[in-house]
């Protein structure tokens, strides 16, 4: 279950905005809800990878040298407001010649964060007790059991006849938003699918590893999808191949 205030009273607190009674209240709902646990570590993921990928505006040391040796030359001649303005003017190229490239490294930015994202919840949920909120090989028991919970109805199918098994699913929350986990198995390895609606249609991106896991990342007109797991390259494809067979067959009309 989602609450909005406290997600809210825990933006204020990594913000260092919150009172101390306030926090003391907060601590304690934590400690009994797993969702706002779940809520607050993606947050300290999500600032974690904004911090990493931001550019940094930096003044060229070229057109740095150049304005110090004009306000040499100027000396005294030059009133105070030209010299603060020069100043101004400086701060406003430099922040002008790394906009180009903040617009260009936004989308791989925003993407990156989504990853980080997707591996820290597939890393959480390896840890005892965190794997699933509902555990069923049964796709007509699991899927049913988002009815309520979330804002959609996720796709749910079951590969145990072609040696992916359906586990179970749980709630999550990436990208700002609950997001359906679903949880499958391949011998000893787990495959978390996270999916939630579709901002527009995107292909298969490359597959990404990090610490060890891979992460894959693909949209169709309804459904965004990232997997993730530990299974090596050549399965992981495999699966995704019947993730997207599945999904094809669930939007396809009734005849």
């Amino acid at each position: 279950m989602s609450h909005p205030h406290v997600e809210m009273q825990i933006d204020l607190s990594l913000d260092g905005e919150l009172a101390e009674d306030e926090t003391a209240l907060l601590e304690a709902h934590l400690a009994e809800c797993a969702a706002c646990r779940r809520f607050r570590e993606a947050r300290l993921a999500l600032r974690s990878a904004i911090v990493t990928a931001m550019p940094r505006l930096e003044v060229p040391d070229r057109l740095r040298a150049r304005v110090r040796a004009d306000l040499r030359t100027s000396g005294r001649r030059m009133p105070v407001w030209r010299q603060a303005a020069l100043a101004a003017t400086l701060v406003l190229v430099a922040s002008a010649s790394a906009l180009g490239g903040w617009r260009v490294g936004t989308a791989h930015m925003a993407s990156t964060v989504l990853a980080d994202e997707v591996l820290a919840s597939h890393v959480r949920s390896l840890m005892p007790g965190h794997l699933s909120d509902v555990t069923s090989t049964d796709q007509h028991t699991v899927k049913p059991w988002f009815d309520g919970r979330l804002d959609f109805s996720p796709p749910v199918t079951d590969f145990s006849g072609r040696g992916y098994p359906l586990l179970g699913g749980r709630l999550d929350y990436v990208g700002g938003r609950p997001v359906a986990a679903l949880v499958y198995g391949r011998r000893k390895h787990v495959i978390n699918v996270f999916v939630w609606p579709a901002e527009k249609a995107k292909s298969l991106s490359a597959p990404t590893t990090r610490q060890g896991y891979r992460v894959l990342h693909w949209q169709t007109p309804e459904y965004s999808y990232w997997v993730a797991s530990d299974l090596g390259l050549s399965e992981l494809t495999d699966f995704v191949r019947l993730l997207q067979l599945g999904d094809s067959a669930a939007a396809a009309p009734n005849p």
